[in-house]
């Protein structure tokens, strides 16, 4: 059986093996007709010619994440191995372009549809985007994406998730328990796709050190967010005053995506939505592009395409 020394002189080998050699079991586990073995700074692979091929292209790629981050996570791991394999252990055809990151288990996160694929272009050239589409097309799940894959690659240093508790009336004292119990109910969507996107660990720490934030849109005003990555979700419940306030927080090195489906305005006046009137007050601003989603786009069950469909001929 072939076998290939690999050497990593130089690199820490707690930073490339993982505690209790956990990112060396999860190499080792991708490819199980294959022994690794490390000895100091070397590594010993036994196996088919072309799956030690790989292993050492995947450990050469690990190398250059320490050396460029300084660190070596599970989540870069799994990234790294989902280039390389596919769940049968053979090599992949992965387009990676268009993959905007990985997932803690390793699946990639892209657009899946034409516009999805418009809205990420438009924000990696753009840094106000708003990206307007009926609920089920992505538009928050993608945002939430960049903004991961934008502090991932330290593009900014936090992200800072906001959304209008308007049936709360952004008045949240009446309700019962404390700051975070009143507004969790508003703000639960965006814990759930940050969730998706890191670890669970790993995001509870980000909170804990404000580097991701997620608050109501009142308690935006009288800020100025430098190096951050903005997200104004279900934007339509903002009104004309809110919008310009939230639009207006952002400093140096920031970038903003403003999503929502002005069809499903909860204000009382349709007209007061901040986001209908933005599209004609900022139109043609040189840095800020407007991105518009259909329900050709929608991504969840096949009925909510359909349901849409027959709301918006019961409204014409």
């Amino acid at each position: 059986m072939p076998e290939k020394r690999l050497s990593i002189e130089g690199i820490d080998p707690l930073l490339l093996f993982g505690f209790n050699d956990v990112y060396l079991r999860k190499v080792e586990s991708a490819y199980p007709d294959t022994q690794i073995t490390a000895r100091g700074t070397d590594i010993l692979v036994r196996g088919e010619e072309d799956a030690v091929e790989e292993v050492e292209q995947i450990f050469d790629e690990l190398v250059v994440l320490i050396d460029r981050n300084g660190d070596l996570t599970e989540d870069d791991v799994s990234t790294v191995l989902t280039l390389y394999a596919t769940d049968d252990g053979s090599r992949a055809d992965i387009a990676t372009d268009d993959v905007i990151l990985y997932t803690p288990d390793g699946d990639p996160v892209k657009p899946r549809t034409p516009n999805q694929s418009r809205l990420v272009k438009s924000s990696r050239k753009n840094d106000v985007v708003f990206a307007i589409g009926p609920a089920g097309t992505g538009k928050t799940y993608v945002a939430v994406a960049l903004a991961v894959a934008a502090m991932r690659e330290h593009e900014v240093k936090r992200i800072v998730l906001s959304r209008p508790a308007v049936e709360a009336g952004e008045q949240l004292g009446f309700l019962p328990g404390d700051f975070h119990e009143k507004v969790d109910p508003y703000l639960r969507p965006l814990y759930d796709a940050l969730g998706d996107m890191m670890p669970r660990d790993k995001l509870a720490e980000f909170i804990e050190h404000q580097r991701v934030e997620i608050v109501p849109l009142a308690y935006m005003r009288g800020r100025t967010l430098k190096s951050a990555f903005v997200i104004l979700d279900e934007a339509q419940n903002a009104t004309t005053s809110q919008m310009k306030m939230f639009l207006t927080r952002l400093g140096p090195n920031s970038r903003a995506i403003i999503t929502g489906d002005i069809t499903q305005t909860d204000l009382r006046s349709r007209s007061s939505s901040g986001l209908i009137q933005v599209q004609n007050i900022l139109k043609g601003i040189r840095g800020i592009d407007f991105i518009y989603l259909e329900r050709e786009d929608v991504v969840r069950h096949r009925l909510v395409r359909e349901i849409i469909a027959a709301y918006e001929q019961h409204d014409a």
